[in-house]
Formats: structure tokens, C-alpha cells, sequence
């Protein structure tokens, strides 16, 4: 990283004003009116739950070039990095399972430069679903392709289309326990997660099954990721927690 401060926030959320939080995008068929594109599109829920937690949130499209990538990161005061498709599992070396969808190395390439950007700027973050699984190879980690295949239920994914839920456990002293307490009910839509830790990442909550469900980085200002979707439930706490810090409050 050249042209990152590492920690300073945006000048308008030291002068006070909302922070600006950026969301990272899917890149998808779309139809709208007449059109039918490829489009870097969101799911409206992330952009709500910013909102309501006091930030301004700023879409992120997976850009072809990481050529502005050094500007981007030292304008915004926190990322979000979303959910969304498979990652290619030759980032990883392992071979695809049947049941992975199919690459998107323009978003990999992108969401892998960004989250190592925002972790060398010490850049607030937090990763969902897609989001904890590039956090997790991008720092050399590695995923189960599809869980059923290792727990021999579907209750992470329940129904194809439509968000489950389960509990998961946190563990005694770490971040996301003390924003969440010792156990949480959590909206959940993954079939893929954490295998093997990469560097720097500790395993901070657990399913039922064992599956890991949340990292924190260690050392990091603030580099929380959980495999469930908070964006769909009505718990605002970890927006709330990742805008105050970006907010520098």
C-alpha cells in the first residue's frame, strides 16, 4: 500500500459527519425496464443496515483495474465486504467440488486486493459470508467447498432462496462476544466455510456442528467477519460497532 494512512479515518468523520462505508458489489445479469446487463449490483439490506447505523454507505463495484485502489481505500473510514458467489478454489489449490458455482476472477481479484488493502491501512472492516470466506484465503486459508458434505445436514442453507437461521456460540473475550454476548440466534444462507486459518485469523464462534462462524484478525483496529448475514435480521450491533470505530468514536 503506497497511498494509504494507516488508521487515519476520512476527514469527515474526524470533523464529526457520518462516515463513509464502503460495500463491495455483485457482478450479475440484470433486468430492469427494457435492459437486460451485466450489472455490479447489492442486495438493498446492506445498504439499510449502514445507514441505520449511522453511516453513509458507498457502493463498490468490482473493478477490471486496482489501479485507484490506493485512493479508494484512503477516502473511505470503513469496508463491508458482502456476500455473493463462490470463490475459485485454484485461489486456494484445491480442485472444484461439483456443488461450487462458477468463477468470477474479476470479483476475487478485486475483493482480494481490497481486503489486504484495508487490513495493511488498518482500515475498519466487516466481512459477511463471501466477505469472511476472501478474507480467510486472502490470508492464505482455505474452505470447505460444500458443507453438507462434511456436517450431513443443509441447516446452514436450509431452502434454496430463503434465509435460515441458527445459534451460534462466541467465544469468552473476543470482539464479536462482547458486541453479541455468549450466544446469538443468526440468519444464515452459506453452503461453503472456513477449513484451514489463515495467518493472523482466530476462530471466534462455532454452530452447533462445530462450523466456524466468525474470525477476528489479530491486531487489527477492527477486522471482524461472520459467516451469517446480519444485514438480514434486525440485530444492528455489528453495523453499529463497525460505524463507531470507523467514526473514530
Amino acid at each position: 500500500m503506497s497511498g494509504a494512512v494507516r488508521g487515519a479515518p476520512h476527514p469527515a468523520a474526524g470533523e464529526g459527519g457520518p462516515p463513509l462505508i464502503g460495500i463491495t458489489t455483485y457482478q450479475e445479469p440484470a433486468r430492469w425496464g427494457f435492459w437486460v446487463r451485466e450489472a455490479a449490483l447489492l442486495p438493498v439490506p446492506y445498504v439499510r443496515a449502514v445507514e441505520r447505523a449511522g453511516g453513509v454507505p458507498v457502493l463498490l463495484p468490482p473493478a477490471a483495474t486496482l489501479r485507484g485502489l490506493d485512493t479508494m481505500i484512503s477516502r473511505l473510514d470503513g469496508v463491508v465486504l458482502a456476500g455473493g458467489c463462490d470463490l475459485d478454489p485454484e485461489l486456494y489449490g484445491a480442485a472444484r467440488h461439483p456443488e461450487t458455482g462458477p468463477p468470477q476472477p474479476q470479483r476475487d481479484r478485486f475483493e482480494l486486493a481490497l481486503v489486504r488493502a484495508a487490513v495493511d491501512a488498518d482500515l475498519p472492516f466487516l466481512a459477511i459470508c463471501r466477505g469472511m470466506q476472501v478474507l480467510n484465503v486472502a490470508r492464505g486459508g482455505a474452505l470447505v467447498q460444500h458443507l453438507p458434505d462434511a456436517v450431513g445436514h443443509r441447516g446452514h442453507a436450509p431452502a434454496a432462496g430463503v434465509v435460515g437461521s441458527h445459534r451460534v456460540r462466541t467465544g469468552e473475550g473476543s470482539r464479536i462476544g462482547l458486541i453479541l454476548g455468549a450466544s446469538s440466534e443468526v440468519p444464515t444462507y452459506h453452503h461453503q466455510a472456513v477449513s484451514r486459518l489463515g495467518k493472523g485469523l482466530t476462530a471466534v464462534a462455532w454452530a452447533e456442528d462445530q462450523v466456524v462462524e466468525a474470525l477476528e484478525l489479530q491486531g487489527h483496529r477492527f477486522g471482524l467477519a461472520v459467516q451469517w448475514h446480519p444485514e438480514e435480521g434486525d440485530d444492528r450491533r455489528l453495523f453499529e460497532a463497525l460505524v463507531a470505530e470507523a467514526a473514530g468514536r
